[in-house]
């Protein structure tokens, strides 16, 4: 059983479990009956996206030092009891059912799924 770090709206991969979307907006254009048809999420999970502060902030991230300020505020977000929490929730989870997280971002390493991988990796975990 793991939890898959996953880009929202491509294929899913074979026994990848429910798809958890944490993202701060829905699909543009996107009827809500088609969110899981088309591969974006089962179930939307705001709770563990940035704030839209945040959100701002990593879209304008053009080096290292401004990507690494936003996973310091970012990581202090999901610090927060409730946060800390669900994501000790989704670690539990990942050891009796397979489940992905995911966000829409091109490239994770740019995207706040890179942190939320090692925020759950940090709680234990099992992630693909």
């Amino acid at each position: 059983m793991a939890i898959y770090i996953v880009r929202l709206g491509t294929p899913r991969e074979s026994g990848e479990g429910l798809r958890i979307g944490t993202v701060r907006r829905p699909p543009r254009g996107v009827p809500k009956a088609d969110f899981a048809r088309l591969d974006y999420y089962d179930v939307w999970f705001p709770n563990l996206a940035p704030s839209a502060e945040l959100v701002k902030e990593a879209m304008g991230a053009q080096d290292q030092r401004a990507w690494a300020a936003f996973k310091r505020k970012y990581r202090a977000e999901m610090g927060a009891p409730d946060r800390s929490r669900e994501l000790d929730v989704l670690a539990a989870l990942s050891h009796h059912t397979n489940l992905a997280v995911g966000c829409y971002c091109e490239h994770e390493d740019r995207c706040h799924r890179s942190v939320l991988r090692e925020l759950l990796i940090e709680r234990g975990a099992d992630v693909v």
